[in-house]
């Protein structure tokens, strides 16, 4: 008869394994379809493990008060045919064909050859046992592995690569295979699902930008805020002739921070951080369908004044989409205006290979409290929004930089 695994599910996006508290059946039990068959608990809760069909539970791989990882086979149950076809689900030499890595992952999973032994059948036809691990439930989260809703099998990575799509667009997909994980049926009936809605083809510029926030995302980012009074910056740029944009306060301002704070600006390369070799800080730029980011060089040693004529050049290349390599290549960080559109806050994404970006958000008058008068002042107040790689740097360095462009920002003719 046909033999399925059951496996450790993944239990949550930061859950690499759980402790088996106990088992609720035993070797020879009939057990139906969803039936919690085990207790496990993780570092965030007590879960129970299901099975995906209906049949007879033939051995069990685990030990209670062991700790397993994800994807390890706890268990085999028998089932028929009939069953088999009814729910849809792998068995042991199906589940050990997807698990196996393509040519391609090989090298990048030097063990995985080793983990798969410790997960399914031996050539002799009897079962490795599964993986333990130390027991992690009272620390903190570990990364979790390639196994359930996040592993692709390399038959659906062809397929993705067929229709040109990545791992982010099929997240909404619920999968039906083992552990959760998206089949090529899933991904067909769901495009077939959608193919009657109405569409649009994506620009070159939208799949660019796509393509680059998809590869940011993939780092753990945080964004930490503050706001900042404009009274004095605002009163100060309207006196020159001709007026700055806000814009290259908000650069001059975050360079000089960065320059006295340069840890803040590194970018995590393997086991090293790579600091800034110059203050070169883009701009985002509104074009059409899509944002440009033109890099003003030396952003630290140059008034506000000298960095004018280059940031209306290059905002004009920008619009008119006639930037250069040269243009945009070998920034450290971004500055974002979001505030012209009327935004009172946001969190901006820093580029791939940028570990920050800094947002300034509409300004807005509000009542704020002067201890020169000793009664609450109309004044205009606007947000500072810092988002930043938290590998490379934690809340407390970030809001020290923040600090510090809102107190140059305070002194404008300083800039």
């Amino acid at each position: 008869m046909p033999e399925v695994p059951i496996v450790m599910p993944q239990l949550g996006e930061s859950i690499a394994e759980a402790t088996i508290v106990q088992f609720n059946v035993s070797v020879g039990d009939t057990v139906d379809a969803e039936q919690d068959l085990i207790e496990v608990e993780t570092n965030k809760a007590t879960m129970s493990v299901p099975t995906l069909c209906g049949g007879v539970l033939k051995e069990l791989h685990a030990e209670e008060g062991q700790s397993y990882a994800v994807g390890s086979v706890l268990g085999v149950i028998e089932v028929t045919e009939e069953e088999l076809k009814r729910t849809g689900v792998d068995t042991i030499e199906q589940a050990q064909i997807a698990s196996a890595p393509s040519s391609s992952e090989e090298s990048y999973q030097a063990q995985s050859e080793e983990e798969q032994n410790l997960h399914f059948k031996t050539e002799g036809g009897g079962y490795f046992e599964p993986k333990t691990v130390e027991p992690n439930v009272q620390g903190l989260p570990v990364p979790m592995g390639k196994k359930g809703a996040h592993y692709i099998s390399p038959r659906m990575r062809a397929r993705m690569n067929e229709l040109g799509l990545q791992a982010a667009d099929i997240s909404a997909i619920t999968g039906s295979g083992t552990g959760g994980r998206v089949t090529v049926a899933d991904l067909e009936q769901f495009l077939d699902y959608i193919s009657a809605w109405p569409s649009s083809k994506a620009s070159p510029m939208r799949l660019a930008v796509a393509d680059a926030m998809r590869r940011s995302w993939s780092r753990p980012l945080a964004t930490v805020g503050r706001p900042i009074v404009m009274d004095k910056l605002l009163s100060y740029r309207a006196a020159q002739n001709p007026k700055p944009g806000l814009t290259l306060y908000l650069l001059r301002a975050f360079a000089l921070a960065l320059a006295e704070h340069p840890e803040a600006a590194g970018y995590l390369i393997g086991g090293s951080i790579v600091h800034p070799r110059a203050f070169d800080i883009g701009v985002a730029v509104q074009v059409t369908d899509g944002v440009m980011v033109p890099v003003l060089r030396n952003v630290d040693t140059k008034s506000v004044r000298e960095l004018a004529a280059d940031y209306a050049e290059l905002v004009d290349l920008a619009r008119a989409k006639k930037l250069t390599r040269e243009h945009t290549q070998g920034g450290i960080a971004t500055v974002t205006n979001f505030g012209t559109f009327g935004l009172t806050w946001g969190t901006p994404i820093p580029l791939p290979n940028e570990t920050l970006i800094l947002g300034m958000s509409a300004g807005v008058k509000k009542p704020v409290w002067s201890d020169e008068v000793g009664a609450f002042v109309p004044f205009t107040e606007a947000g500072l929004d810092l988002t930043f790689d938290h590998r490379v740097i934690d809340g407390g360095d970030a809001g020290r930089v923040l600090n510090r462009v809102a107190e140059l920002l305070a002194s404008p003719q300083h800039l």
